[in-house]
């Protein structure tokens, strides 16, 4: 097998093993929170690292998982030309190690940090349109999950319409973006079923006490 195609194949590697650090695990830890899998909701997410350990070390959780989602893309389009096929690859791979790290037994996080710096690095428009959206919904229900999922649920429309002036993006990309938006949503299974039976905790930057 040619060198360059030995590293091109390690593109989704790297990629997943960058998504599997669980920078929400060692920030919690680092801010003097403990194991955040323990409290709150179990997870190491953004969300739950504020609401466990306070609002800084969320934001800073939030930071580094998307910017694990932006390096792996950027990684995968520096080695491969800007691939469109290898960048997806990596982006999904960046976010199946986010939401299955191998270190932590592969239960990780729910991959929506990590899925908004892949698509900002893949189509920023789109991304921002899809923050809108997440906080549209969070500022009226106040339910972080309910806004997670309205966000991927859109994100395949908004990649179609917004990925190029009057250019529609590679069909690798719509394929990528549908399977993304399905994995983050899969990953919100329980946040689902507990919003239907109005259990679900609305978010505060509270401590795990004042979660409802």
């Amino acid at each position: 097998m040619p060198e360059k195609l030995k590293i091109v194949w390690l593109v989704p590697v790297a990629a997943y093993l960058l998504g599997s650090i669980p920078f929400g695990l060692l920030l919690a830890k680092l801010f003097g929170g403990g194991d955040v899998r323990k409290a709150g909701s179990g997870n190491i997410g953004a969300t739950n690292v504020a609401r466990v350990v306070g609002p800084l070390a969320g934001i800073l959780t939030l930071i580094f998982d998307a910017a694990k989602g932006t390096a792996a893309v950027w990684l995968a389009g520096r080695v491969t030309g800007e691939n469109a096929a290898w960048m997806m690859a990596a982006a999904f791979a960046v976010l199946l190690g986010h939401c299955f790290p191998m270190w932590l037994k592969f239960e990780g996080g729910k991959g929506v940090a990590t899925a908004l710096g892949v698509f900002l690095a893949l189509s920023p428009l789109a991304a921002v349109s899809a923050m809108l959206i997440f906080i549209l919904f969070v500022a009226y229900w106040r339910f972080v999950s309910l806004g997670s999922i309205a966000a991927a649920a859109a994100m395949p429309l908004l990649i179609y319409f917004l990925w190029a002036p009057r250019h529609a993006p590679p069909v690798v990309v719509d394929i990528g973006t549908l399977a993304i938006a399905l994995l983050v949503i899969y990953k919100h299974d329980g946040n689902l079923q507990r919003l239907v039976e109005g259990t679900e905790p609305r978010f505060s930057f509270g401590k795990a006490k004042d979660v409802e």
